[in-house]
């Protein structure tokens, strides 16, 4: 039985006065930051800093990528409560060992979130990624869809933006797209998400996950959790992420604007149709 979540969604933005370059005043819209601290079991756990989009998602999504919870079932119900800014976690039979699961703390480089339970390398040699591939045409596919979308980014900024995709032969499928103030938030709650989805339906295997924001271990090990072969950003990779994806055969595809990328890992799922990216330009002498 999955869990019962609350639909506690919070405004996504407000409006500030501001004043520009010129000396002129005009309101802005900008994001909604707001503490979150989840209590799982009456015990306090952590603290998230989120805009409050979809936040019982989060913390489901932030159990699960934390390897504090196997299977969802095991949630029985998650309860927000923006007056006091608390997320209630209830189990159906509590956590084993929840003292020694949270008393190792990593801080990572995400924004947003700051810190991360166990070690992070723990289990990743046993990940099996499925067999996937993505086309060209494909990639180009999901880097326009984002473009298109609309976006908390695009009116305030100051946000990172995640998307999980299922690639179809008639192109790429855009599932569910989440923005927070850390990238980690934002694939912690699409990690929640397809929890709750029939799980007959929510096979990784033609599942590919794009994030606005740089590819570190973190973020690698995570899709690999999810068991989501496939990660594109907009943004770049860092050495351990690097290192990561290799050890996975996950592929990581970066710098994804309009036309341009750059496989950094795992290119043999990636099937290169190069004359879609156009003629190249020369330097002129």
């Amino acid at each position: 039985m999955l869990p019962f979540l609350t639909q506690a969604r919070a405004p996504l933005t407000r409006d500030v006065l501001a004043v520009n370059e010129f000396g002129d005043s005009s309101v802005v819209s900008i994001p909604s930051e707001r503490a979150l601290t989840v209590y799982v079991d009456k015990r306090e756990l952590v603290t998230l800093m989120t805009l409050g989009a979809n936040p019982e998602l989060l913390v489901l999504g932030f159990l699960r990528n934390q390897r504090l919870v196997q299977h969802a079932p095991e949630v029985e119900s998650i309860t927000v409560d923006w007056d006091v800014g608390a997320a209630a976690v209830k189990t159906r039979g509590g956590i084993a060992d929840l003292e020694a699961k949270t008393s190792k703390r990593v801080v990572t480089t995400g924004c947003g979130q700051g810190s991360v339970f166990g070690d992070m390398m723990d289990e990743v040699d046993s990940i099996r990624l499925p067999d996937a591939v993505i086309t060209q045409a494909q990639l180009y596919g999901i880097t326009n869809a984002i473009r298109l979308q609309e976006t908390t980014y695009k009116s305030s900024g100051s946000v990172h933006g995640c998307a999980l995709f299922r690639v179809t032969p008639q192109g790429p499928e855009m599932l569910i797209f989440v923005e927070d103030v850390g990238r980690h938030n934002a694939i912690d709650t699409i990690a929640g998400w397809m929890w709750m989805q029939d799980a007959s339906n929510m096979t990784s295997a033609d599942k590919v996950f794009y994030t606005t924001g740089r590819l570190t271990s973190e973020m690698v090990i995570k899709s690999a959790q999810m068991g989501v072969p496939i990660v594109v950003s907009r943004s770049g990779i860092t050495q351990m992420g690097h290192e990561v994806a290799q050890r996975l055969g996950l592929c990581t595809v970066g710098r994804a604007t309009n036309k341009h990328f750059l496989c950094y890992s795992g290119a043999h799922r990636l099937v290169l149709q190069p004359e879609l990216a156009g003629s190249r330009l020369r330097s002129v002498a």
